[in-house]
């Protein structure tokens, strides 16, 4: 069969987990044995997320080809457990910019540029080049942001274009809404949906399935009022419950026969799901056999969204173990005092020191590293992690008090951490870091290589500093072990402490290739430690 399309849009509020729904719906098309792919249409101006704010925006998900990325990618390969790329990400600014250049080109003949066709038009390519690239059974389509919002007009215009053009039974649109509960009148309300539906079809499109998120049950009578208001059959409207785990949501949908509903709906030859793997990562997720306290000691606590990848992989880790990870939150700028990180670390099981860009917050993470360190406590460095644990074990055990990155202080005298040589002559932010997927050679017998049970690995990195070689050979010799490196032995890319139960830290972004039912080894390492440390 040819490639089919499922467009996803959210009405009424943001934030519905239109990204959840879409990566669990794509997850029961692919226990049907069907290939998926996804996108996500994102209405902002920036060309991708990567010089976005964390508090604005949360994580900055990277892909093996080296795209900064929406957070909801992350979502969509843990589900559907795939690798995207470039092409499944697409922000109004890089539509826009690339129309730009076409006119600048003067490939669009001296014709007057306007949103319709060449904006649209641009969009509907995107969508089609991911069909070239992923020829998937099933390609996904996540519009961010709200019906409503004037920013993401041009991709509504673009879906009802494409619709028309591909034709009835070749694609179809789901449209999330929420249902508020009103406590006084102990009643969902379904007026909002009905509007939010009105200017989905003010826009030229009709939604063929409704997916309301809600905190309480719908009540048949409440789903006949929306099918009949929201002129959809009724088998389609779809319940979507606040649940414990965002795990939970596909057996959710299952259970009210939703890929049914949308195979029915799209003309193709029903299957049945093979979910046991997945109901048994349920059945761990929800009766753990213990519990780990760990701490993720970063700058962005207050969003846990900038750290989402790397809670979501301690979690993985703890399914594994059968065990519930508890995630303390330590804002590091807290434990620039000694005393206070002591207190804050004292009763944890194991700790995270996570990737970020910029000096504060630092000497906190040097000291947390030092606790760590100096107390055995399981501990993974992840990118600017990696760093910190050079300059701690730089000033703490080599005596290099005034060890620095070049990043925090550019006159430093000893920056065991320096600018890579290839950054040195970049002036522009956006997407010109070390991105993607790049290859790292293991030594024999280290934590590491015993991890991943491979000499060879690939991991994703995003990163403009690296350690300093001129440094290398001492902190070697005061017994730091640099246990990844880049195939020519120039990049240092993972560092450990073997002498102590889990001291690793990398280079590289672990957290990005993480999967509920396979999980990293190096937060398998930190969370079996954690767990053996708590037995």
């Amino acid at each position: 069969m040819g490639t089919k399309y499922i467009f996803i849009t959210g009405g009424v509020v943001s934030s519905l987990g239109k990204g959840i729904i879409g990566a669990s719906l794509g997850r029961l098309l692919r226990a049907r044995g069907f290939s998926v792919a996804i996108q996500k249409f994102d209405p902002y101006i920036n060309v991708d997320p990567g010089t976005m704010s964390p508090f604005q925006h949360g994580e900055v998900f990277v892909t093996n080809d080296g795209a900064e990325t929406d957070l909801d990618l992350g979502h969509y390969e843990r589900f559907i457990d795939a690798d995207f790329s470039q092409i499944n990400n697409v922000t109004s600014g890089s539509v826009y910019q690339t129309v730009i250049n076409k006119e600048r080109k003067g490939e669009y003949l001296g014709a007057t540029v306007q949103t319709i066709p060449h904006i649209t038009n641009e969009i509907k390519s995107r969508i089609l080049k991911a069909t070239d690239e992923f020829k998937p059974d099933f390609l996904l389509i996540e519009i961010g942001g709200t019906i409503g919002d004037i920013e993401s007009l041009p991709f509504i215009e673009a879906v009802r274009q494409f619709k028309a053009e591909v034709g009835a039974g070749n694609a179809i649109s789901i449209h999330c809404t929420l249902l508020p509960y009103l406590e006084t009148s102990g009643e969902l309300k379904t007026k909002p949906s009905q509007h939010s539906v009105n200017v989905l079809r003010s826009y030229g499109i009709q939604p063929e399935i409704l997916v309301c998120r809600t905190s309480h049950p719908i009540l048949q009578e409440e789903k006949d009022k929306l099918a009949l208001f929201c002129s959809v059959p009724k088998d389609a409207v779809i319940e979507c419950r606040d649940m414990k785990s965002i795990y939970e949501v596909p057996l959710a949908l299952e259970e009210q026969d939703m890929a049914a509903v949308v195979l029915n709906m799209l003309n193709t030859h029903y299957k049945h799901a093979d979910l046991k793997s997945w109901k048994d990562l349920v059945n761990r997720i929800n009766n753990p056999k213990r519990t780990i306290d760990v701490a993720i000691a970063g700058k962005y606590t207050k969003l846990s969204d900038a750290y989402i990848s790397v809670v979501e992989s301690l979690k993985h880790a703890g399914y594994a173990n059968e065990a519930k990870v508890n995630i303390h939150w330590i804002n590091s700028e807290e434990c620039i005092d000694w005393k206070n990180c002591q207190e804050l670390m004292k009763n944890l099981d194991a700790v995270v020191v996570p990737g970020g860009f910029g000096v504060r917050g630092i000497e906190g993470k040097l000291n947390v590293i030092r606790y760590a360190r100096e107390n055995n406590l399981p501990f993974l460095g992840l990118c600017l992690g990696m760093q910190c644990a050079v300059i701690e074990y730089a000033r703490n055990v080599l005596g290099i008090k005034d060890a620095n990155s070049r990043e925090f202080s550019e006159e430093c005298e000893n920056p065991v951490i320096d600018l890579m040589l290839e950054q040195k002559d970049v002036t522009s932010y956006g997407g010109t870091m070390r991105l993607g997927q790049y290859e790292c050679h293991l030594a024999k017998n280290s934590v590491a290589k015993r991890a991943y049970g491979s000499d060879v690995i690939f991991e994703r990195h995003r990163h403009r500093y690296e350690v300093n070689n001129a440094y290398v050979a001492d902190l070697e010799k005061a017994g730091l072990v640099f246990s990844g490196k880049s195939p020519n032995g120039k990049l240092m890319e993972m560092i450990e402490l073997p002498k102590l139960d889990w001291f690793v830290a990398s280079q590289f972004h672990p957290e990005f290739k993480s999967r509920p039912e396979r999980p990293h080894p190096l937060f398998k390492g930190l969370i079996d430690a954690a767990v053996k440390r708590k037995k």
